[in-house]
């Protein structure tokens, strides 16, 4: 696969769009930046359906509340809407979207407060899944320290009646009738703020991602650990030995490969989020988590003291493939060979939310 690179970011303060061409993918110089776009909404998540090349971007606004935007031709022109992003009369207003998944010709988007939302026509009209909102556990859901929001939308690739979310401070929860039931699954993951450490919700998962060819397999990066599913989410198992802490935002697969993963971890919940020691690394594992690696070549070994949010890392699907990351005060970290070196693409960008990947003909 050859091609263009693009690197979707949403921040803070608006979008923006990184191109270059595929060989320089850690050269600074290669590197072309547009935007921002959608100013002056924050934007929570920006990518594109690989399916129809579709770009897609959510975020919420304090006056005017959330939306999704639609460009058909790669940022040329926009369109955006919040047509049914709505509980209903009486119910609480929806804030902002956090996330948006294409999936078997479909859109999903995740919102703030916690709900699932469906759209049919690309984004133009929403649906709400009322079977997660009207889940038992409902009464007890809390918000993290970034609100009540379900972050993570996953499909089945093979099958559109499985999926799962991640919704923070809640935890997982998974449906396999189309998302008009859904169960909880955290069994084996630890809230150690709660009085229980092991609830059945109350979990605080930061983000989840899908093992490519695993059918049953997630991983998870959680406020209390890193874990491993081989059955769906009804167990979980910890991986944190070996890290530097159990806390962190970020994880991403390999795009090919189950057994490996990548994942940041910061210095704890409660003392600054950042870097440890202020050294930057990339952790690995190529054994589902038996061992891990820190990927440091390239990136600062002094006064890094940076965090990077939960959707702000990803893969590109070139071969060998590339890895990137953007921190919470706007720098933007690159690697052209799967981790093993870095180089700083982009700087004095607003705090990046989301990165995403998307590869266009040269």
């Amino acid at each position: 696969m050859t091609g263009r690179v693009l690197l979707l970011l949403g921040t803070r303060k608006g979008a923006y769009v990184l191109e270059a061409d595929g060989a320089g993918r850690a050269d600074r110089a290669s590197w072309i930046v547009r935007g921002p776009l959608f100013e002056p909404w924050p934007i929570n998540v920006f990518r594109q359906d690989p399916a129809t090349g579709v770009l897609y971007a959510g975020g919420g606004n304090p006056w005017y509340g959330a939306a999704v935007w639609r460009s058909p031709d790669l940022g040329d022109t926009w369109s955006h809407s919040s047509a049914g992003l709505t509980y209903g009369e009486g119910g609480p207003a929806v804030r902002a979207v956090w996330q948006i998944t294409p999936a078997h010709g479909a859109l999903y988007a995740g919102v703030e407060p916690a709900g699932l939302f469906r759209s049919e026509d690309g984004g133009e009209t929403w649906r709400h899944i009322e079977g997660l909102t009207n889940h038992p556990t409902r009464p007890t859901w809390q918000p993290g320290a970034g609100g009540l929001i379900c972050h993570t939308v996953l499909s089945d690739p093979d099958d559109p009646s499985r999926m799962w979310v991640a919704i923070s401070a809640v935890g997982c929860f998974a449906t396999e009738d189309g998302g008009r039931t859904w169960d909880a699954r955290n069994r084996g993951v630890r809230a150690d703020f709660m009085p229980d450490p092991y609830p059945e919700t109350g979990q605080c998962v930061h983000k989840m991602v899908l093992a490519p060819g695993a059918r049953d397999r997630l991983y998870q990066q959680n406020h209390c650990g890193t874990y491993r599913t081989d059955d769906g989410g009804r167990t979980w198992i910890c991986l944190d030995e070996g890290l530097p802490s159990t806390f962190g935002f970020p994880v991403v697969a390999h795009p090919r490969d189950a057994d490996t993963i990548f994942t940041i971890p910061l210095n704890g919940a409660d003392r600054g989020r950042v870097m440890p020691d202020g050294k930057a690394a990339v952790w690995r594992t190529t054994d589902a988590g038996r061992s891990w690696t820190a990927l440091r070549d390239g990136l600062p070994q002094a006064n890094a003291f940076v965090g990077v949010l939960r959707d702000a890392m990803a893969t590109d699907p070139l071969e060998p493939f590339g890895i990137y990351f953007g921190t919470s005060t706007g720098q933007v970290y690159a690697s052209a060979d799967e981790g093993e070196t870095w180089g700083r693409i982009a700087d004095l960008l607003p705090p990046i939310h989301s990165v995403a990947t998307a590869i266009v003909a040269a």
